[in-house]
C-alpha cells in the first residue's frame, strides 16, 4: 500500500505542478476542495488509473467510492484489482 500511494503522489505532484515544499498538500487532503485538482484534471486521473492499473472507472464506482484522497484513490485501486 505504500508503494502506491507513494506513486500516486508523486503522479499528482508532477501531473498537477504541486510544489515539494507545499506542506498542505498530502494522502489525506481533499484533492478538489484545496484546489489541487480540478474536473478536467479528475478527467485526465482517471484515464491514467485505467491505463496505469489496468482497471475501468465506471459511473457507479464515482457514486460508491470517495476518490477526493490519495489515500481514498488508493484504497479504491486496490479493491477493483482485487476483484
Amino acid at each position: 500500500m505504500q508503494d502506491l500511494l507513494q506513486e500516486l503522489e508523486e503522479h499528482i505532484r508532477s501531473r498537477y505542478e504541486i510544489e515539494a515544499d507545499d506542506d498542505d498538500f498530502t494522502v489525506d487532503v481533499h484533492l478538489f476542495d484545496y484546489g489541487y485538482i480540478d474536473s478536467i484534471g479528475a478527467t485526465a486521473l482517471i484515464a491514467h488509473l485505467e491505463k496505469t492499473y489496468g482497471i475501468q472507472v465506471t459511473n457507479q464506482d464515482l457514486m460508491l467510492y470517495s476518490l477526493n484522497t490519495v489515500r481514498e484513490i488508493a484504497d479504491f485501486i486496490q479493491t477493483k484489482t482485487a476483484r
